[in-house]
């Protein structure tokens, strides 16, 4: 039977004194009471700008119009910055265009383009003309578009398989959090529904048919039905909800197993829990890299990997690493130097591209490429803060 260190993580949720101050600097989102969510399905609150922004001829596209990416080329977002930068994996940045404040999270449609959650809203970016086609408002009131780790603003981000709509989870600092629906053919989102509290990640069903919301600090998933937009609330917290907004041990991000759609969210290289979206039933499976972990993806033969950020305590935890998971729950652990935040993996499933980004301290500007068949690694510097990142 495998033994989980349950009183050791327990005893690392709340701390007192200056202990606590560093703790709420990490993972844990900063005071506030709940609030009431700023959309509801259907609602038609205005948006706190021009519906859609423009820009034929946008600043800092660095290829010609009508080039187009080689393939394999990765695009990041550069969370510390207001671009995203292409990076070829054998030599590094080939360009960056400018997006938005802060981007977070961003996906790649089957035609090209890419769309990247910033605080400002939800930028439309062209990857062969590298070219910002749209910057289009969120309708939910988010506060100031800012920087860092508790900004307001879009964060998970997630394409319809028809490729029809966007759906971006947007964080209210201090409540909670939308998840907005935006039309691809209009470019002007159309509903929001209610979340929780720090959306870190949105999925959707291999079908299409619901749409998965992580919710950091509020312990949960919301399960939106796409079709009426009806939201439920499922509780994933393996290790309880002990400590609240001071806990460390919460959901980050999900995968969507292709063999059954069950959701797969990896906690502290300790535990993986499986959700069964449509019962709300979660199940508990062994996990061996014993570190703190942040963004995680699935292949289409079911492989997970998921990115280790480091130790909770140095004293009993292990760093930084990847762990890559197979169907059949067997793990290799890959060490990494320093956190990371997000992977993607290469086309033929040999390399993985793990960004540094972080959304904690200790982060730093590029990505590190794993070898997944010899296990060898090495730094690619890259963008800034590279936070999201897709394979094109």
């Amino acid at each position: 039977m495998t033994k989980f260190r349950r009183a050791s993580r327990s005893a690392r949720v709340l701390v007192p004194g200056a202990v606590a101050v560093a703790l709420l600097a990490g993972c844990a989102q900063g005071s506030g009471g709940a609030a009431e969510a700023s959309g509801a399905p259907g609602s038609t609150s205005p948006s706190t700008g021009p519906a859609v922004t423009v820009l034929p001829t946008p600043s800092g596209a660095s290829a010609a119009p009508g080039a187009s990416a080689a393939p394999g080329t990765l695009l990041v977002t550069d969370f510390g910055s207001d671009t995203v930068t292409f990076v070829d994996p054998a030599r590094g940045a080939t360009g960056s265009v400018k997006v938005g404040t802060a981007p977070y999270g961003l996906v790649l449609g089957a035609d090209g383009r890419a769309w990247v959650a910033t605080a400002e809203g939800v930028a439309v970016v062209d990857t062969a003309t590298r070219e910002r086609l749209a910057l289009v408002p969120y309708r939910t009131d988010s506060g100031p578009a800012t920087t860092g780790e508790y900004r307001g603003g879009g964060m998970g981000i997630a394409l319809a398989p028809d490729g029809r709509r966007v759906y971006v989870g947007v964080n209210v600092p201090g409540g909670n959090g939308t998840l907005e629906v935006l039309d691809t053919a209009t470019l002007r989102f159309t509903d929001t529904v209610p979340v929780g509290r720090r959306p870190f990640d949105v999925d959707v069903s291999r079908d299409g048919a619901e749409v998965y919301v992580t919710n950091h600090d509020s312990f949960d998933v919301t399960v939106v039905v796409a079709g009426s937009l009806s939201p439920r609330r499922v509780e994933v917290a393996p290790y309880g909800t002990e400590g609240g907004l001071g806990s460390w041990l919460k959901p980050h991000y999900a995968a969507v197993r292709p063999s059954d759609g069950k959701l797969l969210l990896p906690f502290e290289g300790e535990r993986l829990a499986v959700v069964d979206p449509r019962t709300g039933r979660t199940t508990i499976e062994p996990m061996t890299a014993n570190t703190h972990q942040h963004g995680t993806t699935v292949t289409a033969d079911g492989t997970l990997l998921t990115v280790g950020t480091g130790p909770i305590d140095p004293d009993v935890d292990e760093g930084p690493s990847l762990t890559v998971r197979t169907p059949g729950g067997a793990e290799r652990v890959y060490p990494l130097e320093g956190p990371h935040e997000s992977v993607a993996v290469s086309e033929d499933g040999r390399t993985a591209y793990v960004t540094g980004g972080f959304t904690r301290d200790g982060y730093w500007d590029g990505l590190t490429v794993v070898d997944l068949e010899t296990g060898d690694t090495h730094r690619l510097a890259a963008g800034s803060r590279p936070l999201g990142i897709v394979v094109l």
